[in-house]
């Protein structure tokens, strides 16, 4: 008998955790202190399996089923669900550690460790607090993902601002990332090659050297 919303509210705990089942191997397994968990049963090469699917209520009854029938979906192309589960966990968690803002804080802390190379404090607060402004764009992209006209409008915004030099440098900034990315093998190629030109170029501004020797003391004047 499949369940209904009014049932499983009504579902008090007992001694021993009891199942309520719904239909095609979902149920809902009610726990002694209160809690209710969705569970999957299925099987596999002839064994039988459990795939968690969430908790009752932040998981509704209907979301359950959708879920179930995914799963039902992955075993009908010859897929393992708790298997796939893991797999999408993994993958969650390095799409996590590849996104720009990552891979550009992990790029920083090695340019401030590079040795005779390495970033003065000034130059590193600035190049980091530059590259933070990418982070609402393209921050939390995976870097792999990233195309050159995501990283132009991106930059862009920074220029509509009339930040010229810092968009320009953000840009250089922001290519020395994706350079690193390359050189760890987390990219295949720096997407802002090819935008070289696209920015307006900021002005800038020559003095006039003084030629006259008497006049050099009244300049430091």
């Amino acid at each position: 008998m499949a369940l209904t919303d009014v049932a499983i509210k009504n579902a008090k705990p007992r001694a021993k955790p009891y199942k309520l089942g719904d239909g095609g191997g979902l149920f809902l397994l009610v726990q002694p202190s209160g809690g209710k968990l969705w569970r999957l049963k299925y099987r596999v090469d002839g064994r039988e399996k459990k795939l968690g699917i969430g908790t009752y209520p932040e998981v509704s009854l209907a979301e359950a089923r959708k879920r179930r029938d995914d799963a039902r979906e992955l075993l009908a192309a010859g897929k393992d669900p708790s298997r796939e589960k893991q797999r999408d966990k993994v993958r969650s968690r390095l799409q996590a550690d590849n996104t720009f803002t990552a891979i550009a804080r992990e790029f920083c802390d090695k340019r401030k460790r590079d040795g005779d190379k390495a970033w003065s404090a000034a130059t590193a607060k600035r190049s980091e607090y530059l590259l933070s402004l990418l982070d609402r764009s393209i921050g939390r992209m995976a870097i792999n993902e990233i195309e050159p006209p995501d990283v132009l409008a991106a930059i862009r915004k920074i220029e509509a601002k009339g930040n010229l030099e810092s968009a320009r440098r953000t840009l250089q900034l922001a290519s020395a990332v994706f350079r690193y990315a390359v050189a760890t093998a987390r990219l295949t190629s720096d997407p802002t090659r090819d935008l070289r030109g696209a920015l307006t170029a900021p002005t800038v501004t020559h003095y006039g050297a003084i030629t006259d020797a008497k006049r050099v003391g009244d300049a430091r004047q």
